[in-house]
């Protein structure tokens, strides 16, 4: 009996090792076509064939519109799931408290990095009639928009309109009260027949996204395509120096040095997690949406990093919406920028009070194109700051939001390993409760 057991241990020894070889050799080769995608897409752009470009333009908003419909029901469908099947457990605080500690830290180091290279830098103010001209551009519907609006928006009075204008905040709002709805009600026959038809449809979801990902270079080569073009026109130009320096220098720091360091502290290797999270950061950089890009995150997580579900479907969709480095940093510097233009005195104590304003705003946006722009203009409209200033920036802003996103992606990655990492053990001990549950309701 023994030799049997013996027998059968080395036999699923060698299988895994068989698998892990071949979804090493597969995730090599998938990297080499998505960079392959990239030098095509970017040289094809560059030669500024306008038939071409408009057939890529035509790819990419496919792309990214794909993308979007499929980011809003995964993030409500795996908060829902997750939070019914872990909201009566003790490991459901846990995953929470270690996704929210790293996110207030991390949010904290980037927007503290860009207050430093602000400092050291100093950028220096702009002309007025530099800023005058750039009024025309500032979206006008946008100037009386308040802080107190943005966050009473968030707040759902109805149960569809989020959902139809992809309001993620109101989403996460109402699918984690559907989550711990049905982890604390009766166990009756009716919540298993719904649980089991949600559990169905996040099945259909992640079959969608594994389809997305298989197409995925076509999309790649679109996007690199559409942002060569457009450099090569002198869309996308760098003419505020050293704020531009500021926000750019800080989100590098954060992405190459900062997170690295957090990930070495906990006992995990940045390239490797880099390499294996490297799908969803391409998706994000070409998106410019870290909600859009959820999908591949998700899938990114679980196929590439093998974090634990219950972790990866927690803390990924929360993390989407609060853990925004790169937004905390551009809405730092950005109103620092416009305050000095405006004659206000920036003190180190004022800078520190913006510091945290900057973090509370960044974890109340929501992760779409512009977001943090949009929510900078709303802070900055009132206090009496230059908007003008907003139109000089905004030329310029569509190169820094998708350097942010991929921070923002690159972020959301490193809080989950983290997390899984720290919560390892005490997962793979509840695991069985929790799978247990979960083939209940699909039986």
């Amino acid at each position: 009996m023994d030799v049997n057991n013996n027998q059968q241990s080395t036999v699923r020894e060698k299988a895994d090792a068989a698998l892990k070889a071949g979804q090493a050799g597969h995730n090599k080769r998938q990297l080499v076509i998505w960079i392959l995608a990239l030098a095509i897409g970017a040289g094809l752009g560059w030669m500024g064939n306008s038939a071409l470009n408009e057939l890529f333009n035509f790819i990419a908003q496919v792309y990214t519109r794909l993308f979007q419909f499929i980011a809003v029901p995964t993030i409500s469908l795996a908060v829902i799931t997750t939070l019914a099947a872990l909201g009566a457990q003790k490991n459901t605080g846990k995953i929470f408290g270690h996704a929210v500690t790293y996110t207030l830290l991390t949010t904290f180091a980037a927007a503290l990095i860009a207050m430093g290279l602000y400092i050291w830098i100093a950028p220096g103010n702009l002309p007025a009639s530099v800023i005058g001209a750039g009024a025309s551009a500032v979206p006008q519907d946008l100037e009386q928009m308040t802080y107190y609006d943005h966050f009473l928006s968030v707040i759902p009075n109805n149960i569809l309109a989020p959902f139809l204008s992809g309001n993620v905040l109101s989403v996460l709002i109402i699918s984690a009260a559907t989550g711990l709805a049905l982890a604390f009600m009766k166990k009756t026959e009716n919540r298993e027949v719904l649980l089991k038809g949600i559990y169905g449809l996040q099945e259909v979801l992640f079959a969608l996204i594994r389809a997305l990902l298989w197409a995925l270079p076509v999309g790649i080569m679109a996007y690199a395509a559409q942002l060569s073009s457009q450099i090569q026109a002198g869309v996308i130009i760098g003419a505020l120096g050293k704020y531009v320096a500021v926000v750019l220098g800080g989100n590098f720091i954060q992405i190459f040095i900062t997170i690295p360091l957090f990930l070495l502290a906990r006992g995990l290797n940045p390239l490797k997690v880099f390499r294996q999270m490297s799908p969803a950061l391409a998706v994000a950089l070409f998106t410019k949406s870290s909600a859009g890009t959820l999908p591949v995150t998700l899938a990114s997580a679980e196929e590439n990093m093998k974090v634990n579900h219950s972790v990866s479907r927690f803390v990924l969709p929360i993390c989407t919406t609060i853990n925004m480095n790169g937004c905390a940093a551009f809405i730092l510097t950005t109103s620092l920028f416009l305050m000095q233009n405006a004659g206000f005195h920036l003190s180190i104590g004022t800078m520190l009070v913006w510091v945290v304003i900057a973090v509370i705003s960044a974890i109340g946006n929501a992760g779409v194109p512009m977001g943090c722009y949009f929510l900078t203009l709303s802070l900055m409209s009132s206090i009496g700051a230059p908007l003008g200033l907003m139109g000089v920036i905004l030329p310029i802003y569509t190169i820094i939001d998708m350097i942010e996103t991929a921070e923002n992606v690159w972020s959301d990655s490193a809080v989950c390993a983290m997390t899984n990492h720290d919560l390892k053990d005490v997962l793979e001990n509840d695991d069985r409760h929790v799978s247990g549950d979960a083939a209940s309701v699909n039986a």
